[in-house]
Order: C-alpha cells, then structure tokens, then sequence
C-alpha cells in the first residue's frame, strides 16, 4: 500500500492534479458568483469563504511534515511548496475581498479600519508573514539566504497559524460562536505540538 501511494505521488500527474484539486473550491466561488448562488449577502460569503478555505489549506500545508515522517511517504515533500503557495493565494483573496466589497478600495480607510479593530490587524499581520514566506519560498531565496536561515525563517508560518486562529477568534466573538474556532486551534495546536516533540525527542541512537 505504501509502495503505490509514493509511487503516485512520484508520477508526472501527480502535481498538476492537486494543482486542480486545490482550485476546485475558487472555481465553486467562482461558479456561485456567475450563478447568483451565494446567498443574500454575496460579499459577506466571499469574504468568509476564502477565509475558511485559507484555514483549510493552512492545516493541510502543515500536515505535510508529520505525515510525511509517521508514514514514511518522503515524496509528499514534492507538494509542500505548492500547497503553501496556495495558502497564500486564498488570503490574498481573502484581504481582496474585504478590501473591495467592505472597503471600496478605498486605502486610507483600510489603513485606518486595520489600525482600529483589533482582528484586522491581528489578520493583517498574518498576510505581511505570509507574504514573507511565499516570496522566499523559491530556490533562488533559498540560496541567497542560506538553508538554516531559511529553514528559521518558514518556521514563522506557526506564528501565521497562531495569527489566522486569533484572528477568527476574534471574529466570532461578537456572536459567540466558537466551535470552528476550537476546531482549526486544536489541529494546528496538535501539528504545532507534533513539531516541537519531534525536534527534541531522543533519537533511536540515544536510546541505544
């Protein structure tokens, strides 16, 4: 069974498949538009469907590295960059979203609306990481900062995920609902939490 799965991921359809997979829900977004499906406030779903759907991608990105070592599928390492790119395309949709349906594009506005309320900014500062982390993430920045500092610096996607959790919190206070919010702060506590015992369990040699 594990043969056959890392050699699918090993194929040449592998990637472009999951390209499409992860693009069927901006192509149902897309759809819902076209279709006058969204419901009665079609802004206010865009703005909150591409935030769930960057929660999502932002789980599964970081359920790479655990599955990858607890299954022993080394080939899943070959879909990271591009899972993660795509956690950056859906909260660049998310802040587009807001900023053309609730804001008008009008900048200073936006400007004055993150520094004023709490879980934009919160949510704002999530998106500069990101940004950080989507423009380094190619070879080119990995050999122009060095491996190690690289590798330091795509760790700060924990910090994004502990942003993205606040920021949704924060959210949903106002109508106290919190059970989606307790949900992505489990998973991405529990993938945070598999992280840092797996850098300081004991080895297999020290346990010789």
């Amino acid at each position: 069974m594990k043969a056959s799965i890392r050699a699918a991921l090993r194929h040449a359809a592998c990637k472009p498949l999951v390209f499409a997979l992860c693009l069927l829900p901006f192509a149902g977004l897309i759809l819902g538009v076209v279709q006058d499906s969204l419901g009665a406030n079609p802004a206010e779903f865009l703005i909150r469907a591409t935030g769930d759907w960057t929660m999502r991608a932002l789980c599964v990105v970081l359920s790479v590295s655990p599955l990858r070592v607890t299954a022993g599928v080394p080939e899943l390492l070959r879909l990271r960059r591009m899972l993660g790119l795509f956690v950056y395309f859906y909260v660049f949709l998310h802040l587009l979203c807001y900023s053309w349906f609730d804001m008008g594009f009008e900048w200073e506005d936006i400007a004055k609306d993150i520094a004023k309320r709490p879980f934009i900014l919160v949510g704002f500062s999530g998106f500069v990481l990101l940004t950080a982390l989507a423009v380094t993430s190619f070879n080119a920045a990995i050999q122009r900062l060095g491996a190690k500092r690289w590798k330091q610096l795509h760790m700060a996607v924990y910090a994004v995920a502990g942003l993205a959790v606040l920021h949704f919190w924060w959210m949903r206070a106002g109508k106290h609902n919190f059970a989606e919010v307790w949900l992505y702060g489990v998973i991405l506590g529990g993938l945070l939490a598999w992280r840092i015992w797996n850098k300081f369990r004991p080895s297999p040699k020290s346990q010789r």
